[in-house]
């Protein structure tokens, strides 16, 4: 039998669903576009507008869960744990991350860091679903990270800016993974819901002891007007968005598409009216483009009548052909999934039998 992904779902080896692949690919999207709108709040105090960004949030995923068929059920036991985790690192550490690396270094390294998050997912993800890191999602990865490189570019850094350029890796990285054990009970609602929730109290308590009761008023039209933006697209509706296509494509796979956001971050940027990018930019992001390919396509399954002159007929035995064989899946990460042998009419005595098999998408 398929074994299950991160939703409780039957497997979906080899070939990704298009709907899976269209949801990782718009949770980056937003990601990417995103980062002129945080530009605007540069001089906004950190934790008020990220506390009030996730409070808002909350208020619209809260919305989504009651309307949703499958209720959103309350954590028990340690999965107090590993969602409190995603809030600290993935809301919390990484903004603060953020916003200290760049004192130390200029923000192409820490887009460079985070870059690395394909291999460290390809290669940390399936170890927590006990399961072997694939070779071929693992170079994937490293095309991905090699184009995103290409497009975000280098910078200039000191030992601080590297810790802090680290920090922002791992805490990215955490934002997927440690969401791996709580996504079969909670599904992507639940997980973005309760993070959610727990980063905007983490947040708060920062506030009000770092910056002071007051910080929220110091807050430009501007600023609010970026708060809205980021906590509808960029974290109720991308958070689902990407916890969907984890619990679909598993963690390995789904790290390939984190190379996207800088890709569309450089495509806003031309949208915008900036500076025309240099072709190192657009070699990356066909780089991108191939590490995606390689690491996501897969060959459909392809059938063929075991060799015998006497097999012929419709009884006759079949065999997978090539090295995507069809068949039940055992792991996530394996090659298309057939659901059968459909043959096209009986054949003649001498005659190849002609039979297809379809692949579960």
């Amino acid at each position: 039998m398929p074994t299950a992904t991160t939703s409780g779902h039957p497997a979906r080896p080899g070939r990704p669903a298009l709907s899976n692949l269209a949801a990782g690919i718009g949770a980056m999207t937003l990601v990417g576009s995103s980062v002129g709108v945080s530009r605007t709040l540069i001089h906004a105090p950190l934790f008020a507008a990220q506390a009030i960004r996730y409070a808002a949030a909350v208020l619209l995923l809260l919305a989504l869960a009651r309307s949703a068929p499958v209720p959103v059920v309350r954590p028990r036991g340690r999965e107090w744990l590993w969602l409190a985790g995603i809030a600290a690192t993935g809301l919390v550490l990484f903004n603060v991350a953020i916003v200290r690396g760049v004192a130390h270094a200029e923000p192409a390294v820490i887009a460079v860091a985070v870059a690395c998050v394909p291999v460290l997912l390809g290669v940390i993800g399936p170890l927590l679903e006990h399961q072997v890191p694939r070779r071929r999602i693992v170079l994937a990865a490293l095309v991905v990270t090699a184009g995103s490189v290409l497009v975000v570019g280098t910078g200039r850094t000191d030992a601080a800016g590297v810790g802090w350029a680290a920090l922002a890796l791992v805490c990215e990285s955490a934002f997927t993974l440690l969401a791996v054990p709580v996504l079969p009970r909670h599904g992507a609602r639940g997980v973005s819901l309760h993070s959610a929730w727990m980063g905007t109290i983490m947040l708060v308590v920062l506030s009000l002891v770092t910056e002071g009761p007051a910080a929220a008023t110091r807050l430009t039209a501007a600023d609010w007007a970026a708060m809205g933006y980021l906590a509808v697209m960029v974290t109720a509706v991308a958070f689902i968005l990407w916890y969907s296509t984890v619990a679909a494509l598993g963690p390995g796979r789904v790290g390939l598409l984190t190379g996207i956001a800088p890709v569309a971050a450089a495509v806003t940027g031309i949208v915008a009216g900036s500076q025309v990018p240099r072709p190192l930019v657009w070699l990356g992001i066909l780089v991108v483009i191939g590490g995606l390919v390689a690491g996501l396509w897969t060959r459909p399954a392809r059938l063929t009548r075991a060799a015998g002159p006497d097999q012929a007929g419709p009884s006759a035995g079949l065999v997978p052909a090539g090295p995507d064989q069809a068949g039940p899946a055992t792991g996530p990460d394996q090659a298309g999934l057939a659901t059968g042998p459909v043959p096209a009419e009986p054949a003649r005595r001498g005659e190849p039998s002609r039979c297809s098999a379809t692949t579960r998408q």
